[in-house]
């Protein structure tokens, strides 16, 4: 396990060494979040506890490829075991810009460490690719595609095919996604306009659970949610969010969940 984290730190490190020498500039945004519940893909990760979620996102020197390091910390005792921090390797580029079926993409490759758990067998490695279409929809509605595949970052790890809770944390998701920014009059008296960002996902989950646990294969949950940001000044932003789930399928998760979040944004 202690192997596999130097590892990562030696790719980001080394990454970022490599481009750094390239035209451009280092930028980025800290990020510090609370959480009323902490949903992940439709499972609830901390109960019905809330959760603190900081992350450090760097975009490296303008070469399209960034990273990000993310930690989801309950605010309860009890949930030590599933704390997490999340590496992840990024590329993102454009596909036929002048085009109406213009084409953002990002590929990733992300690992997600249990730190209390010291033998690393319930570590996790997952690859996906984000495709997103923002000119397609004349309305304003912007679709995105996101396909996932998941495994265990220990080989014979007891969260794959041995589990003893019967099922595996290996496998498939497929997220499909829509977004819309909708402008509305002012919150503030010094802001003319407002942009509440709506947010939607509908999640067909191949069978994996984070964990081992018995999932059925099937459309596991439906998020809907809006957001908007209140610009602080100093290149802060206040993000309040408040976001619905419709749990389709109980093996994922037996409630529909309802929870709020708040963030602050420093972008350099």
């Amino acid at each position: 396990m202690k192997k596999e984290i130097v590892l990562i730190a030696a790719v980001l490190f080394s990454t970022a060494a490599l481009v750094q020498a390239q035209e451009g500039e280092l930028h980025g945004a800290v990020d510090l979040t609370y959480q009323s519940k902490y949903v992940w893909r439709g499972f609830n990760v901390f109960g019905d506890k809330s959760a603190i979620q900081a992350s450090v996102d760097l975009d490296l020197y303008g070469t399209n490829f960034g990273c990000n390091l993310t930690g989801h910390r309950a605010n309860s005792s009890g949930y030590e075991n599933f704390e997490r921090w999340d590496y992840t390797l990024y590329y993102h580029n454009k596909l036929f810009q002048d085009e109406t079926y213009a084409t953002d993409y990002m590929v990733a490759w992300r690992y997600y460490n249990y730190p209390d758990n010291s033998s690393g067998d319930i570590d996790l490695q997952e690859a996906h690719a984000l495709l997103s279409w923002p000119e397609i929809c004349p309305a304003g509605f912007i679709p995105r595609y996101c396909l996932v595949k998941l495994w265990p970052s220990e080989s014979g790890s007891w969260i794959g095919s041995r589990s003893p809770l019967g099922g595996t944390a290996s496998g498939w998701a497929h997220i499909l996604m829509v977004d819309y920014p909708m402008t509305i009059p002012g919150i503030l008296p010094e802001t003319p306009e407002q942009v509440l960002n709506w947010h939607s996902e509908l999640v067909f989950n191949d069978g994996v659970h984070p964990v081992g646990g018995d999932v059925d294969h099937d459309w596991s949950n439906f998020v809907l949610g809006a957001s908007t940001d209140f610009d602080l000044g100093n290149n802060m932003t206040l993000t309040p969010g408040l976001f619905y789930q419709v749990s389709m399928e109980e093996t994922v998760n037996d409630d529909d969940q309802l929870w709020a979040t708040v963030g602050v944004k420093y972008k350099f």
